[in-house]
């Protein structure tokens, strides 16, 4: 259902009186006008914006919210553009820094320029904010908030983290300590499912000592790291996994902070690879994210579903593959050199 559609429906009118209550209010009976106009703001658009994407016929727009800058999500970012751009979209960026108030407030505003659609990292809020998308094409990108509505594009997690693990154990590790984003996160979730499918494939037992939970940003990666690595040799842990970029980015700094060499202390493997993560002597072996074709998938998925090219009873979940890639960071335990 359009944005017009919605607010006919609630207003009890048709969709040529929303438009000329919101263009030409002076032919519109006042008891009409305030129907309409409590319909409005009832369904969150905001009046003076919806009337003025109305009297341009409606930009091609597309919403795409994120919920950081980072150099991963910047990649996605233009993914999403650059894909919108040759289909003659126009994209509305806002970021919601995983915050409650900020995701509400970027789809309100979102909602008032009338998008055909919209692409989502999801936060743990996304939920109690569904009736802002109510009547929106949604994306979820990344992430998947669980709406049941909302085709999602995102790679496989699970499968990725368990490849890291296997070689870290390949190669002779069984006390790998772990750090991972925020549990009700789907992306943490997964991944240390796949940590855990990894150890007991081994035979090895989940050590919770040698887990901790990050909020995904540089700081807590670098305080988990710490944490693990707090204590005599022999209890340390051998090897590290790390759940994201920015807290892979933490970790290293730990390490260089305690004077660990890498891998001659300790191994390391992250997940998302990057310039930074080449340019690091050694390389960090990684889990890489196709994430630019993440950003080009999800504005694709959109842009078929705005055109009619699937059935609209169906929604897509599409899931990319993310290869570990082993590089000179890791290598046997120094007891077994």
């Amino acid at each position: 259902m359009n944005r017009l559609a919605e607010i006919a429906k609630l207003a009890g009118v048709s969709a040529a009186t929303v438009s000329r209550t919101l263009t030409r209010p002076e032919l519109v009976a006042e008891r009409t006008r305030r129907r309409v106009m409590n319909a409005v703001q009832a369904t969150g658009f905001r009046p003076n914006e919806l009337a003025r994407s109305l009297k341009q016929s409606t930009s091609r727009t597309i919403g795409l919210v994120v919920t950081d800058l980072n150099p991963f999500h910047a990649t996605l970012v233009k993914g999403v553009q650059d894909t919108a751009e040759q289909q003659g979209l126009n994209v509305i960026l806002f970021t919601s820094d995983d915050s409650q108030a900020r995701e509400h407030e970027a789809l309100s505003v979102l909602r008032s320029h009338m998008p055909q659609g919209l692409i989502l990292i999801p936060t743990t809020h996304t939920r109690q904010h569904r009736h802002l998308l109510r009547g929106l094409t949604v994306v979820e990108l990344d992430r998947e908030s669980g709406l049941g509505d909302a085709h999602t594009v995102q790679i496989h997690n699970r499968k990725g983290a368990a490849e890291a693990v296997r070689h870290l154990i390949s190669l002779g590790h069984t006390r790998i300590g772990a750090i991972f984003g925020q549990p009700h996160i789907s992306t943490a979730r997964e991944r240390a499912l796949g940590y855990r499918e990894a150890l007991a494939e081994a035979g090895l037992n989940s050590d919770e000592t040698l887990i901790r939970h990050g909020d995904d940003l540089e700081a807590s990666g670098r305080t988990a790291a710490l944490e693990l690595l707090d204590g005599p040799a022999e209890t340390r842990p051998t090897a590290l996994f790390v759940s994201n970029h920015e807290m892979t980015v933490g970790t290293i700094i730990a390490l260089r902070s305690l004077g660990l060499r890498i891998p001659a202390d300790i191994s390391l493997a992250g997940f998302d690879d990057s310039r930074l993560m080449l340019l690091h002597e050694p390389p960090i072996s990684v889990v890489a994210q196709p994430t630019y074709e993440l950003g080009v998938r999800a504005c694709e998925v959109l842009v078929q579903a705005l055109k009619g090219e699937q059935d609209v009873q169906e929604v897509q979940h599409l899931r990319l593959e993310a290869p570990f890639v082993p590089r000179g960071s890791t290598a046997p335990p120094w007891s077994a050199r």
